[in-house]
């Protein structure tokens, strides 16, 4: 499967795979979904790219007017893939990537606020609960406005109890299930 920039500014460009089977790209018709549903909020947004594979969904965000992106990912290889797929795109400057474990960076002090946290980790392995609990414990990270977006196997799907935020929507796609949790408004 080819990756590829959807649209915006780096639409068409081709996106580097990383090598083995370590990532799962997210689909294109998923990619189009998500950002048809945030629409607008994407331009001037910052962005945290937890499990970051490719990039793609970073990378999306910044080709639609995103501000500034952080990927991060465990591995070397997705680390690498997504250094040269931003630099490819022109990106660069709107770029941090970051080698590291999700769930030490989420517990560490937050260093910026994101509008959007895109938690997509290796599946059936309950990580995106406890990256969204993470989250939820350490609420800085996010904006008030701010917006979880997990993206699991629908099979994987469970309720997480949760105090500063909650879920919003969800939307399925074949063997994709995207969740969104919004930050809850003081005193709601």
């Amino acid at each position: 499967m080819s990756l590829r920039v959807i649209a915006g500014s780096a639409r068409g460009r081709r996106l580097k795979s990383v090598p083995g089977d370590t990532t799962r790209p997210v689909m294109d018709r998923v990619k189009e979904a998500l950002f048809n549903i945030l629409a607008g909020d994407v331009v001037d947004s910052n962005w945290w790219d937890l499990f970051g594979g490719t990039g793609a969904i970073g990378i999306e965000a910044l080709s639609r007017g995103a501000a500034f992106v952080r990927f991060t990912d465990l591995n070397r290889a997705p680390v690498e893939t997504i250094r040269e797929n931003v630099e490819h795109c022109g990106f660069a400057k709107q770029a941090e990537v970051r080698k590291g474990d999700a769930f030490s960076m989420l517990s560490a002090q937050p260093d910026r606020k994101f509008e959007f946290i895109y938690i997509a980790p290796p599946q059936y392995h309950e990580m995106w609960s406890r990256a969204l609990t993470l989250v939820d414990d350490n609420i800085g990270w996010l904006t008030d406005e701010g917006t979880v977006i997990v993206q699991i196997d629908p099979l994987e799907y469970k309720e997480v109890g949760l105090k500063d935020l909650e879920e919003t929507e969800q939307r399925k796609y074949g063997s994709t299930l995207i969740v969104f949790y919004d930050r809850k408004i003081d005193g709601g």
